[in-house]
């Protein structure tokens, strides 16, 4: 009986530890996140590494998503003559999930993974430890800058993404399936109103937070050599992508329930 609960605990316990590190891994940031002065320079390295480089493979996604979105609503539909709630369907979808939720997958596997590798290399080149030896606070120093990084360009990736989706959308479901522009354009006016945006945007600020906090997470606590900085970021990637998809679930139930 009593194997039973050390079998469990046995693999509980390791979660709860890496759970626990990363908990206070996440206020040590908010902690000096708050102590001045912030290094801009820095931030607007990592601003440029998670949001500028990231914008194409975002904006070839979501134009895809949007197009193919909309021919399928148009399929569908079809079979009930409401081929009009077509742009309706293609904003909405857009808005208040697939925007959010892709853009954060992609950043996650493109810009966290690089978070990961970089900070496990530098981990296991012993770069961290010369921090502390120079006087310099690591988690102000490298995690702050990626974690406001995070936070601020996942929103505005959104935004970028939900544009060129309605906007592939329209492409496909007027120029190509031929449907009036004028109510295409006026049913998705109709029925998007801006709580679905913002709604959204809130979706994808958390996203950014948690994709930052974990990939600097995984790489600062790098072990093994060149094997755990591989660990590190495909850990990185695969818990990144579960806690969008996982916490979307919840984050949609409290905003839209």
């Amino acid at each position: 009986m009593f194997r039973i609960f050390e079998f469990i605990g046995a693999h509980i316990r390791p979660f709860l530890e890496e759970f626990g590190r990363m908990v206070l891994l996440l206020l040590n940031t908010f902690k000096w996140l708050i102590r001045p002065p912030l290094d801009i320079r820095n931030i607007m390295k990592q601003i440029l590494e998670v949001g500028v480089r990231s914008t194409p493979v975002v904006l070839i996604t979501a134009v895809f998503t949007g197009m193919v979105l909309a021919l399928q609503s148009y399929t569908g539909f079809k079979r009930f003559n409401a081929e009009a709630m077509m742009g309706t369907v293609v904003a909405l979808s857009m808005t208040r999930e697939l925007g959010p939720v892709l853009t954060g997958l992609i950043v996650a596997g493109r810009a966290g993974s690089a978070m990961a590798a970089e900070l496990g290399t530098m981990r296991v080149t012993e770069q961290i430890d010369a921090l502390y030896t120079m006087a310099t606070n690591p988690v102000k120093y490298l995690i702050v800058p990626r974690f406001l990084a995070g936070i601020l360009m996942l929103p505005a990736l959104t935004i970028l993404a939900d544009i060129i989706g309605i906007i592939g959308g329209y492409f496909v479901g007027v120029v190509i399936l031929d449907t009036n522009p004028t109510v295409y354009i006026s049913r998705t006016k109709d029925y998007l109103v801006l709580s679905d945006i913002y709604n959204g945007l809130i979706k994808s600020s958390f996203f950014g937070m948690a994709i930052s906090l974990i990939s600097c997470y995984k790489g600062f606590y790098t072990e093994g050599g060149a094997e755990g900085v591989g660990k590190a970021t495909t850990g990185a990637v695969v818990i990144s992508s579960m806690t969008i998809l996982i916490s979307d679930y919840f984050l949609s139930a409290w905003l839209y329930g």
